[in-house]
Order: structure tokens, then sequence, then C-alpha cells
């Protein structure tokens, strides 16, 4: 059950949205259970919404832009804000860059990276991390996550790049059947025109070079076709603009992809894995 604590923790967005929504609403004099009605929802569910007991969700606010918005498309633009405000307070200023990205370029050697995360993994990622969040902050942190994914079918098209460690391909999370999801999801992402997908083999280092130690890497090249870094560990961020570091990161990323395995042997390792038959 929804708890009035949930007020404090409503950002500004979810707020303005909530007020605009009520005050819309009385100007019409619909009542909340007629409201609810036309969107789909109950009337209990716009009076929470309203009172910031449980904020506005990204459903919400494409019923309320149908119903209320008259074309003005206010509560469409609402929805880019409070989705920022929802994610992780170090990845705010990162995620409008990723999305209006030109290319990605990305590595990761933990776990699978967020734009290429299932549901269920990242349900099973962000519910055993620490602090632990709450179940209400799980649903948040995964709706945010998987909102990410639209850039894979953005016009003008995004080309991605992800090169993942094979231990990330070895390290389960949730359970079996969530890890052959996720895999069969990366094989399937694989397949995309604008995806190329890349595997860091085990024993990439006994040629005595890897170039993957240093952890993960997200590589953005920009609308302007300017390049920044994105780094990210232990609850931290940081944004590299200087192009003299960003060029280092470039180069080091090219001796990563160099030492992976070609994309079409990367796709049967993790097909392999995933017990997918070809």
């Amino acid at each position: 059950m929804a708890r009035a604590e949930n007020k404090e923790t409503v950002g500004p967005a979810a707020r303005m949205a909530a007020a605009v929504a009520k005050r819309l609403r009385q100007k019409k004099g619909w009542t909340q259970e007629y409201e609810g009605a036309q969107m789909g929802f109950t009337g209990a569910a716009i009076s929470a919404m309203e009172r910031l007991i449980h904020p506005v969700s990204d459903d919400m606010l494409v019923q309320l832009e149908r119903v209320l918005g008259g074309g003005t498309g206010i509560f469409e633009e609402m929805r880019e804000l409070v989705r920022l405000e929802k994610l992780p307070e170090q990845f705010r200023g990162y995620a409008p860059i990723e999305q209006k990205a030109v290319a990605l370029c990305l590595y990761a050697n933990h776990v699978v990276h967020g734009l290429f995360q299932t549901d269920a993994y990242a349900r099973a990622l962000i519910a055993g991390g620490y602090p632990k969040p709450t179940p209400e902050r799980v649903d948040e942190l995964v709706a945010g996550r998987m909102a990410r994914k639209e850039l894979f079918d953005r016009k003008p098209v995004c080309e991605i790049e992800l090169i993942l460690d094979e231990s990330v391909l070895r390290r389960p999370f949730g359970g079996e059947e969530v890890m052959r999801e996720q895999l069969a999801y990366l094989a399937e992402c694989a397949r995309r025109s604008n995806v190329n997908l890349q595997v860091l083999p085990l024993d990439a280092g006994l040629g005595g070079e890897y170039a993957g130690a240093r952890g993960d890497l997200n590589i953005v090249e920009t609308p302007a076709h300017d390049h920044v870094t994105y780094l990210e560990i232990q609850g931290e961020s940081l944004l590299i603009t200087d192009r003299t570091k960003v060029s280092v990161h470039r180069q080091r990323y090219a001796k990563i992809r160099a030492q992976a395995l070609d994309p079409r042997r990367s796709l049967g390792v993790i097909e392999e894995l995933a017990g997918v038959r070809r």
C-alpha cells in the first residue's frame, strides 16, 4: 500500500505534473472517478497521484496527455522530466546525452550494460543491491532502465557498439531462467542492424595484454560529433569532456575491441550459453 511518507520523495517534475493535472481536471468540472474512467485508472489512483501519495507513472502521463492535454503536448514534455528525476542521482546528467547520441561505444565487465538488460535481470540486480531499495523504488528504477531502450528504435538511428567481458555472460543474476532469458535477449540485440556486439574472452590476457582491466567504459558521440566519456563506480559518476582524456579512452576502447572476438563468433558464444539452437 502506498504511504503518505512517499510525498517526501516525489520530485519537482512529478509535483508539477500532479498540480497541472488537478487544475485541468477541476477546470473541466470532472470528478476523480470520471477522469480515472476516461484514462483507464480508478478514482483512487487519480487521488493518490494528485495527493503525491503515489507519484505519477509514465503510463498515467500518456493518458493525461490524451484526455487533458488538449493537443498542447504539456504532459508529453513532462514525461522526460519525470523519468529523469526517477533515475539514480549520479545518472541524471548522462541520461539525456545517451538518448541524443549519434553513436555509443560501450564496454561492460561486471554486469550486462543497462541498455541491454531485460526487465527480470534488471529487477534482480537492482533489488539485490545495497543499500536495499524499497519495492516501489525498485519498480521506478527498473521502469527507468527499460525506458532507455527507446534508443534502439529511435530515428535518426543510433549506432551502438557493446563489448561484454565473457565473465558477464557467466555471472548469473535472478536464477537460471532469468539468465537464460537475458542471454537470449543479447543474441536478439546482436542481430539488430544498428548494434555491434562482441565478447572479450576470458583468456584475452594470456598474450600479456588486457585492455579491459580498468573497468566499464561508455563513449558517446554527440549530435555535434564531439565525444564524451561517462564512467560510473560505487554510486559515483564522472562525465569527461576533455579531448585529450577522451582520446585516450577511445584508443583504449579500440584496443578492447581488437582483443574481443568478432561479432559472429561472439554471437555463437552467447547462443551457446543461452542454449539456443541454430
